[in-house]
């Protein structure tokens, strides 16, 4: 299978998604949320800022803003690496956690910004695991 990697560059965002192997879950209890966003934060360092994210059972959207070239790649692959080593030893799993490498997209434009934000932040609504954006 080709390496397919769309590289990151300084100044720009990105929309970076990923989802669990066989649509599985990749969150399993309140605990997985908060360790994947602090294998993020600790991943991100100040070079790529989180914009905007959402976590849900079986995927993941973040939108982030890259402040070094390149970065992206290598932050994404501790994140991944380390939080599913961390799942499948914690619930002594094996094999693979997410459906292959994460995915990332530029977003060229503050329009397209705005809606890939609101799509995010909407998708727990659209797919029924709360009633409303209030909370």
């Amino acid at each position: 299978m080709p390496y397919r990697l769309i590289p990151s560059y300084k100044d720009n965002y990105y929309h970076v998604y990923n989802r669990g192997n066989n649509k599985e879950k990749i969150f399993f209890e309140e605990k997985n949320y908060f360790y994947f966003l602090s294998k993020i934060e600790n991943a991100f360092e100040d070079k790529i800022d989180l914009v905007a994210y959402c976590l849900m059972p079986n995927h993941y959207h973040l939108i982030t803003h890259v402040k070094q070239d390149g970065f992206l790649e290598l932050a994404m692959q501790k994140i991944s690496t380390g939080y599913s080593r961390a799942i499948n030893k914690a619930y002594n799993r094996t094999g693979h956690l997410f459906q292959g490498r994460f995915k990332n997209k530029l977003i060229p434009n503050n329009e397209y910004l705005l809606h890939l934000s609101r799509y995010i932040h909407r998708n727990p609504l659209r797919v029924g695991l709360i009633n409303n954006l209030d909370k």
